[in-house]
């Protein structure tokens, strides 16, 4: 299996972890020259946008260990540009980190735009 293929299929269950949460998929892989958010998913008024990251082996921490301010700040950018042009508001919106291991670890307002 490919990284690539690994990392969609972790996208997957992620997905499905939220959607058991009671979330609705908006978007997958949304991009933009800034970069690209894995997931958009919504509840009710609430737009999260999903930070997807998969970790085999967990010596050098876990998959939000790795999203550093850099990922944080292109996730952000990228969040802003979506907000901007997808034409419906939300009341709110937060970004939220899926770690993907030997378990799911669901991290929601893992950051913000602070």
């Amino acid at each position: 299996m490919t990284t690539q293929e690994a990392g969609r299929q972790a996208e997957a269950r992620a997905e499905n972890f939220l959607l058991k949460k009671g979330f609705s998929t908006v978007n997958r892989n949304y991009s933009w020259k800034t970069g690209e958010i894995d997931l958009i998913m919504e509840k009710k008024d609430l737009l999260v946008f999903v930070e997807v990251r998969l970790r085999q082996n967990s010596d050098y921490g876990s998959g939000a260990d790795s999203v550093t301010y850099s990922k944080q700040t292109k996730i952000i950018n990228t969040a802003k540009r979506y907000l901007q042009t997808s034409g419906h508001k939300w009341k709110s919106y937060r970004f939220d980190v899926v770690s993907i291991g030997k378990q799911i670890d669901w991290i929601p307002g893992a950051f913000t735009l602070d």
